[in-house]
């Protein structure tokens, strides 16, 4: 006469547990290869820092230097210029005078997204071309809210130095001339390694 084999039931379930584990490891383990842990250190991550950066902004889009060009119209030439895009190649000073010492550029695009007010997006690089940063770029992303005094956008990345880069940018008008050209301070406060 065969014996029956009796198992608790807390074993039996543990058993179910080991089957169903074990044949689904390594399903998962190959979904995931390409993803693998990385020490910090080994990639020059060693201490987060804040540096600040006052830099001069020149949207300059008249005359035959002209580093903002319009590339899609205003709607209905409606009054914010809603619509609008430019694409920029903007010299970045340290002084307010274009004349000043360049140290790099913004590259990117501005869009007027404001039907009652001159609000617009900004997508652009700030790339560094010179001194200890030459090379380095970080994003600035965000709405600018054109009329208020000091406007915010956030940094949402960074590369060479800025790898990792976050913070925000204060921007304020310093000069908006009558054929449009504009020279705004902006004030970088990044977080980066």
């Amino acid at each position: 006469m065969a014996k029956a084999l009796l198992v608790s039931p807390s074993y039996f379930i543990f058993f179910i547990f080991l089957i169903f584990f074990s044949t689904t490891i390594p399903v998962f383990g190959e979904e995931y290869s390409y993803v693998q842990s990385v020490n910090p250190k080994k990639m020059k991550m060693l201490r987060e820092k804040v540096s600040h950066f006052k830099l001069y902004w020149h949207d300059l889009v008249s005359g035959s230097n002209a580093t903002s060009i319009t590339v899609i119209k205003a709607v209905n030439n409606t009054t914010p210029y809603f619509g609008m895009v430019n694409i920029i190649d903007n010299p970045l000073t340290v002084g307010p005078n274009l004349s000043s010492k360049t140290v790099g550029k913004a590259q990117g695009l501005y869009a007027s997204t404001g039907q009652e007010d001159i609000e617009i997006s900004m997508v652009m690089n700030f790339a560094f071309t010179d001194g200890k940063y030459n090379g380095s770029t970080f994003i600035v992303l965000g709405r600018n809210n054109v009329p208020a005094k000091v406007r915010e956008m956030p940094i949402v990345g960074g590369s060479g130095l800025f790898r990792f880069a976050r913070g925000y940018v204060l921007a304020t008008t310093y000069e908006l001339s009558n054929n449009g050209n504009a020279n705004i301070e902006y004030n970088a406060y990044v977080i980066h390694y």
